[in-house]
């Protein structure tokens, strides 16, 4: 354990941020906010006020009086780089949100800017969801062979890339992106935080694109606003040498002529008589414990729980007690495929990435 809780600083006070400052409060000996950057004066008081920490006007005001460990950045991409780049001239470690950078070329003035100095994390979380987690830990364990494709239904762009990139071992080599979109009515009951109590359907749009990593393929499937419609499945498959695993399920060739089907179970308390309150514990596959829950008794959802290992395991790194959570070269990487399915989805021919300049970071 530590002596004390890491210090850090938050930039941003919107929807996104405050995961970090409601976290920050479920951690107290882990993790402590210290400060806080707004949009605007009057938005970064009503956010200081409301979560008890102070606000300042800048970045350099933030470091220079409260000298945090490290910073993270919760802002829309268009003004992430500047505020990442000003961190890093301070000698800061930056965990800053997805993307890094809205565009190619954003990326690539963003690691000529700041990519030498290892100071710069990305808070991609899909990987350490509980459920994904899981996967990852099976896939990893060689339990099914060596993966060959991923299949995901569920997130967009890097995010998706970053999943099937985290199953498939891919790097920084050139990908073939081939996509194309659907357009089909859906009724969208639910946004992010909300019900819409319309149920007329309107014109949904569909990505579908297969991306060609050299040697592993990857399966794109995402529909307009398919993280909060729960009209659409969330899917995922990650196929393998000797098996898959299909969402909860693992398939697999254990000996010759036995092929066994294993559900990964979440065990859940709090049903029943289970009066432990309702909380995840862990997800197994047999008897073997894939994953626990690193926050157990805090009730997190799962969007939480990823975030806070992500923002725990910043902490650790930035006291040089961890490893990297995931740097830039990784975020920049994902945005690079991501904007690659868009671009062939927009000019109907297929996309090649190029070999940027952070395929040289050291893994």
């Amino acid at each position: 354990m530590t002596a004390r809780a890491s210090r850090f600083g938050i930039i941003g006070a919107g929807w996104r941020a405050q995961f970090y400052l409601r976290l920050a409060r479920l951690l107290p000996t882990q993790v402590e906010v210290v400060g806080l950057v707004g949009h605007s004066p009057d938005r970064a008081e009503t956010a200081a006020t409301r979560w008890g920490v102070p606000a300042f006007g800048s970045v350099a005001e933030l470091v220079a009086s409260q000298r945090p460990d490290f910073i993270v950045i919760s802002v829309p991409p268009t003004a992430a780089p500047g505020l990442v780049q000003a961190a890093v001239e301070l000698a800061v470690p930056v965990l800053s949100e997805t993307p890094p950078a809205p565009d190619l070329d954003g990326l690539r003035r963003l690691w000529q800017a700041v990519g030498a100095s290892g100071l710069v994390q990305i808070a991609e979380q899909y990987s350490l969801m509980p459920s994904h987690a899981s996967r990852l830990a099976l896939a990893r364990s060689g339990a099914i062979g060596t993966v060959t494709s991923v299949q995901v239904s569920s997130t967009h762009l890097y995010h998706a890339v970053a999943l099937m990139r985290a199953f498939l071992g891919a790097r920084f080599e050139p990908a073939t992106v081939s996509s194309q979109t659907f357009v089909a009515p859906l009724i969208d009951p639910l946004v992010r935080d909300a019900w819409t109590d319309d149920d007329r359907p309107k014109s949904a749009k569909t990505t579908i694109a297969t991306i060609d990593f050299g040697g592993s393929m990857g399966l794109y499937d995402f529909t307009d606003n398919q993280w909060h419609n729960q009209l659409r499945s969330r899917r995922i498959v990650i196929r393998s040498s000797s098996g898959e695993i299909a969402n909860d399920e693992v398939v697999r060739l254990v000996v010759p002529r036995t092929i066994v089907r294993s559900p990964l179970l979440r065990r859940q308390t709090g049903y029943d008589l289970d009066l432990d309150g309702f909380d995840t514990d862990h997800i197994s596959v047999g008897d073997a414990i894939l994953y626990r829950n690193p926050f157990p008794g805090l009730r997190l959802n799962d969007e939480e729980i990823a975030i806070g290992t992500m923002l725990t395991a910043m902490a650790a790194w930035s006291r040089g007690e961890g490893a990297p959570p995931y740097p830039l070269a990784e975020g920049c990487q994902d945005h690079l495929v991501g904007l690659a399915i868009e671009e062939s989805a927009s000019s109907g021919a297929p996309v090649t990435t190029s070999v940027e300049g952070w395929a040289a970071a050291k893994p």
